[in-house]
């Protein structure tokens, strides 16, 4: 509210204002004010027919034929207050549920859908940040504005500071193939690194600060944040003697082909939380000590874990892009965050509709693989449940994922797009005594 109120009472320009094209969305933004507002409206509807399964648990996917819709909508607000300085703020609304109750796979079908369905569908705030440029050099490089980015004149090398409530994603893991589950591919681990287990609650943020060095031809980062108080959580952990994370990462941009972007990201994190560890878990198990493993079983303390990401982007013609990202942590502790991957490869590519004269239209294809460490399938195959996956039992077999989509605009109006999209997945919740499992879906995305 304080941010609105800076925005309406700010002084007009007094320069003629520049407003975009509005092409792409249903109003036009000026590009000179030194306010911004907009939105977005999202809604995935996914389906799957019934598929085999020779046993099902808690946390199964649901064997049988399902549908589920998932809806965000999206207030972006954002004021410049100098050259060098801006605030961020977007309140956020979700409502649907994804399939199965967003349980069974590791690479769900639909990054919208809420992974608690009990929370309130009330609106909530999803970001609010300042951003401090610090100049280190005269040079300067125009940048166009975006819904999260007011300033569009920085320097070449330059220090960006963030504090506030974030998603650690909007500045770690990015790429601009696969990152955005709005216009492009819609699964967990096509979108983001399945192995990237970032800091963040139920809905996805945290609170923390960012510090981005930034230069011609390379950037590194670095994010200290807050961890929720158990896996999946809404509740941060605000003392960060019992948790915290730091994220690192490092970014290269090499012209390997002339004239065409390439963008290699080295990632890294340390996760420090109250979580079980899955040697534990089993040895209570077969002591007798607990029915089944159960990894929330353990006294209060401090245990760490980490991981490791490579992600990598090229250009090959003005149409044609490809994308490749693998990752790995360490599978003692449990899965606590993002999704129960240990280790991941995905790969593909999109390629715009320029060659079927629809330039507009963009079409994109992706392949995964995820796996788990040896003592998280044993906890699996032993009955233990995590916060996504839980068959009752486990036949181990690496999750294969395939995706592709095609988007394209709605003609109703500048602003909406409309999108075809098919997954196959194999071996769901790595378990070859279940699937494979195709999900046909449909999304629907309005930028306002």
């Amino acid at each position: 509210m304080i941010l609105l109120c800076a925005i309406l009472s700010s002084p007009p320009a007094l320069a003629q204002i520049d407003y975009d094209t509005g092409d792409d969305t249903v109003f036009a933004h000026s590009e000179t004010l030194p306010w911004w507002m907009s939105g977005q409206v999202n809604s995935i509807f996914q389906w799957h027919p019934s598929f085999h399964a020779q046993y099902s648990g808690a946390n199964s996917f649901e064997h049988a034929s399902e549908q589920a819709d998932s809806e965000v909508a999206t207030l972006y607000m954002g004021l410049a207050l100098s050259p060098s300085l801006e605030a961020v703020a977007d309140v956020e609304n979700s409502g649907g549920s994804g399939l199965s109750q967003t349980l069974g796979l590791a690479g769900f079908t639909d990054l919208d859908a809420v992974r608690n369905p009990s929370l309130s569908p009330a609106p909530y705030l999803a970001r609010l940040w300042y951003r401090k440029v610090i100049a280190l050099s005269d040079d300067t490089i125009s940048v166009e504005r975006t819904p999260t980015s007011m300033l569009t004149t920085l320097p070449v090398r330059r220090l960006d500071i963030h504090v506030g409530k974030f998603d650690m994603v909007d500045f770690f893991d990015l790429n601009s193939v696969a990152n955005d589950s709005h216009t492009q591919f819609m699964n967990w681990t096509v979108v983001n690194n399945g192995a990237y287990d970032y800091a963040a609650d139920t809905r996805g943020y945290t609170w923390g600060g960012v510090i981005d060095y930034e230069d011609r031809w390379w950037g590194a980062r670095f994010a200290e944040a807050l961890i929720s108080k158990r896996p999946n959580g809404l509740t941060l952990q605000k003392n960060l003697q019992d948790a915290h994370s730091e994220n690192y990462e490092i970014e290269v941009r090499p012209e390997l082909i002339e004239k065409r972007d390439t963008t290699v990201r080295i990632l890294a994190f340390t996760n420090f939380a109250n979580m079980g560890d899955y040697h534990e878990a089993i040895d209570l198990f077969e002591d007798g000590k607990t029915p089944t493993p159960e990894i929330d079983d353990h006294p209060m303390r401090t245990t760490l874990k980490y991981g490791f990401g490579l992600n990598a982007e090229q250009e090959f013609t003005d149409y044609l892009r490809g994308f490749a990202r693998a990752g790995w942590n360490e599978g003692e502790h449990e899965s606590f965050n993002y999704t129960e991957v240990n280790d991941t490869v995905a790969f593909g590519g999109d390629l715009r509709g320029t060659l079927w004269d629809r330039p507009e239209d963009k079409f994109g294809v992706a392949f995964v693989g995820n796996g788990i460490s040896q003592r998280h399938r044993q906890y699996l195959a032993d009955g233990g449940l995590g916060f996504l996956l839980g068959d009752g039992g486990l036949s181990y077999g690496p999750e294969r994922i395939m995706e592709s989509y095609y988007n394209f605009p709605i003609p109703v109006h500048a602003g909406f797009f409309g999108a075809i999209d098919i997954q196959y997945i194999d071996n769901p919740g790595y378990n070859r005594a279940r699937g494979p499992v195709v999900v046909p879906g449909m999304r629907v995305h309005v930028e306002l």
